[in-house]
């Protein structure tokens, strides 16, 4: 067999066709691609991760280490294989997609958090393979993958979480994932180019990767937050991560740790869309290790406020940075439905615009079609008096009590082609606000998906 790429590897475009000229081929849309760096195949380039983006050293949390590299999962021979580790058994949490067709690993993760009481060591990940509807076989590999990741980091299989992502109902390489664990588990690092391989490694179509940091200081430490996620399809609650981890030097306890996340990834993942299918593989971990050597966070107090606006600032920047990269996207949108009964109803109303085709279609073309968003709130299943309603779009009037405005509308056009679009809807009917973010509805997210497998 040939040898195993080393340690690392360049950065390839995400993007199918990623490698032709977007100018020549008329594909405006593909000027945002990040190319692919000319460097051989398996060449182990280190210089092709992009580091002026990447998150600073003073920015990880101690105690945990980072490794990467191209194992052959996937065909453009970029990274696919990475692991998180803790030094010490860390207290986690976790969310998980709620699509009845769930992926083996996912499956195996929630079990082992469930016999490990909520102290795991270690992630172990891989891109460009599903391992769903895999049937025993994928079962049988995601076990394996356990059992193999935690001979070599010296922990107990129920201490090592396993997630998988790409093609649907393709049988996972067991042997290529096998033959790179003694790769990643020796070149471990606690270091910021680590970190930024780990962040690539889990990407598939998206263009960049997605990392964020947040820290606070507690009792004169400062405790540190750093997350990364891909994502840039299939993203719709419940979950709406793909798969996402944040690792932090805080104490808390696992049961803490799960109540505070479950809250957050309301406000944040579960508030994105980007074309409404929700992935048989989303994953969001938060490892908590208490190596920045502060007293343990307890409920109620200053300390888990702190913290908690601190993990919401990671994941609300994950979120928004995966529907910035939403397959085929030009613009964020992010709706805000205002005084409605309930919060719940207002996230309703919100998603539903959100999540209409001709909304998002609008917003593509900068179309400031408020009909379209009138009629989306109208369906969302939520009792309002449609005579009392306000939209802006843009900082514009569009509708006020239920009635058309005049408005300018080459000016509307031209403020919806910005990279991000308020979109503001009052029903007049509570105290309640709720914000929901999504992005345009291309014809380059058709052409992504008409040919995800080929």
């Amino acid at each position: 067999m040939p040898p195993l790429p080393r340690i690392g590897g360049p950065f390839r475009g995400r993007r199918a066709q990623v490698d032709q000229d977007p100018v020549s081929n008329g594909d405006r849309n593909a000027l945002h691609w990040i190319q692919r760096p000319r460097a051989s195949e398996g060449s182990g380039d280190r210089r092709a991760i992009d580091m002026k983006h990447a998150l600073s050293e003073a920015a990880l949390p101690r105690g945990f280490r980072f490794a990467a590299t191209a194992c052959g999962l996937k065909k453009t021979g970029a990274l696919d294989l990475a692991v998180i580790t803790s030094d010490v058994p860390a207290s986690a949490a976790a969310v998980f997609t709620q699509n009845l067709v769930v992926a083996a690993p996912v499956l195996i993760s929630k079990e082992n958090l469930r016999a490990s009481k909520g102290r795991m060591r270690a992630v172990i990940v891989n891109a460009g393979n599903a391992n769903c509807a895999t049937g025993a076989q994928g079962h049988a590999a995601a076990t394996r993958t356990v059992f193999e990741t935690a001979k070599r980091l010296g922990c107990l299989a129920q201490e090592v979480f396993v997630c998988s992502t790409g093609v649907i109902g393709v049988q996972l390489p067991l042997e290529k994932i096998l033959r790179a664990l003694s790769i990643v588990a020796r070149f471990r690092r606690p270091s910021a180019r680590s970190f930024a391989e780990t962040s690539l490694a889990i990407c598939t179509t998206d263009t960049r990767p997605k990392t964020a940091a947040a820290s606070f200081k507690m009792s004169g430490k400062r405790i540190h937050l750093v997350g990364c996620a891909k994502g840039a399809g299939m993203i719709h609650p419940n979950m709406a991560t793909m798969l996402a981890f944040v690792a932090t030097d805080a104490a808390i306890a696992p049961s803490l740790l799960q109540k505070t996340l479950r809250e957050v990834t309301g406000r944040t993942f579960n508030a994105i869309s980007v074309d409404g299918d929700t992935s048989t593989n989303d994953t969001l971990l938060v490892l908590a290790n208490g190596e920045a050597g502060a007293p343990s966070i307890k409920a109620g107090t200053s300390a888990h406020r702190a913290f908690t606006a601190a993990l919401e600032e990671v994941c609300r920047s994950l979120a928004l940075q995966i529907v910035a990269d939403g397959e085929g996207a030009q613009r964020v949108i992010e709706i805000e439905v205002r005084h409605a009964k309930t919060e719940a109803a207002a996230k309703k109303i919100a998603e539903t615009i959100a999540t209409s085709p001709l909304v998002k279609t609008a917003f593509a073309g900068g179309d400031p079609n408020w009909g379209r968003i009138f009629a989306a709130a109208g369906r969302a299943g939520v009792g309002f008096d449609t005579s009392l309603v306000d939209i802006k779009i843009a900082g514009i009037p569009v509708l006020r009590k239920g009635q058309p405005l005049d408005f300018n509308e080459r000016a509307a056009s031209n403020k919806l082609l910005a990279e991000h679009v308020p979109l503001i809807l009052d029903v007049h009917a509570g105290k309640a606000t709720a914000r929901y973010w999504t992005c345009d509805f291309t014809a380059e997210y058709v052409r992504i998906n008409a040919s995800y497998r080929t």
